[in-house]
């Protein structure tokens, strides 16, 4: 399985996918599940959260999250417009998926595996799982949006269950993603 680049990319590459009706969804799920469970976080637990945010997406330069404060951190994740969905094998979590739902729309936030979990379906069985909660909240659109810094088959994965790009975005590579020549740490 691809590891994230060595070399960054000089320009940030954004594409933003849309589904607007349940008729594109085109799920792909595990057939051997039995062990494998859903679990939807049932309260902000921000150490356990940071923990499933750097497990998934240290590897992919993931900073947003990590830039928050406790008390922003917090709203968001105690906001009844936000579920987190975590995808436990034999008890261990493997991936997270997190929905934002505002009106009749919903992003797929954050949406990643630990690297011991890839290369097993088990991205596309994640990914099928929220879209079909999304749809289950009655809304009219479920969007995402993925980057050149995200796994080699992000992308891919979303077209194939049935998304759609809308709009693609580049800028100049924002600092916090460039590593700093101190210890590795990256630039806030």
């Amino acid at each position: 399985m691809s590891q994230r680049q060595d070399k960054l990319p000089e320009t940030l590459i954004t594409t933003y996918l849309e589904m607007l009706d349940p008729l594109w969804f085109r799920p792909a799920y595990r057939k051997d599940t039995q062990d494998l469970m859903m679990v939807q976080m049932g309260y902000p637990d921000l150490e356990y959260y940071r923990f499933l945010y750097r497990a998934v997406g240290e590897i992919w330069r993931w900073r947003d999250r990590l830039l928050l404060s406790d008390t922003e951190l917090a709203a968001i994740l105690a906001s009844p417009t936000t579920t987190v969905n975590v995808l436990l094998i034999q008890g261990v979590p493997a991936g997270y998926l997190e929905l934002n739902q505002q009106d009749t729309e919903v992003e797929i936030a954050y949406f990643g595996l630990r690297p011991p979990y890839w290369g097993q379906g088990l991205g596309k069985h994640l990914l099928s799982y929220g879209i079909a909660q999304a749809w289950q909240l009655g809304v009219k659109r479920i969007w995402v949006h993925t980057c050149n810094l995200d796994g080699p088959y992000a992308l891919e994965n979303y077209l194939k269950r049935g998304f759609q790009v809308y709009r693609t975005e580049e800028q100049p590579m924002p600092q916090r993603y460039v590593p700093s020549d101190f210890a590795g740490e990256f630039i806030p």
